[in-house]
């Protein structure tokens, strides 16, 4: 039972140590982390982008379409976080990620938790909720991109 407790308390006590060097380790080069979270960035972008003219009415509301893309974009919107790390700036990344890494977590939170409404929605089938939670997620993406995306 000491051990165990011992072995917990070393490890609670070295992971955020371990986890400062896994955004290093992670990639081979910064570039490597830049390609990663970008094309996730554009995964996301193309099956959130598909749902619009399903909320602007131009195309016929199909159930099992939107359920797909949201499906997509909620496992894909888990991915690009880790690369942020430190020695990973550049792109179309602007330096207040690392200088404000709070309000950039705050940013990442506010659009993981946009996320929840978006697929309960899609999930439940209701037009109506899916539209107002469009709105939201794309809202929370343009704060982000507006704070922290050059």
């Amino acid at each position: 039972m000491k051990k165990s407790l011992l072995a917990s308390l070393t490890f609670a006590l070295a992971a955020p140590l371990l986890a400062a060097n896994v955004h290093a380790q992670a990639f081979g080069k910064a570039q490597d982390a830049i390609d990663y979270r970008e094309g996730a960035f554009q995964i996301m972008k193309a099956h959130f982008g598909a749902l619009q003219p399903v909320v602007k009415g131009q195309i016929p509301y199909d159930q099992a379409m939107v359920l797909a893309n949201v499906e997509i974009l909620d496992q894909v919107s888990k991915l690009p976080w880790k690369a942020f790390g430190p020695g990973t700036e550049g792109g179309d990344a602007l330096d207040d990620i690392w200088l404000d890494e709070e309000g950039f977590k705050a940013a990442q939170k506010k659009y993981l938790d946009s996320l929840v409404p978006l697929t309960a929605a899609a999930k439940e089938g209701n037009l109506d909720k899916l539209k107002a939670a469009f709105v939201d997620t794309g809202a929370s993406c343009k704060a982000c991109h507006d704070s922290f995306r050059d």
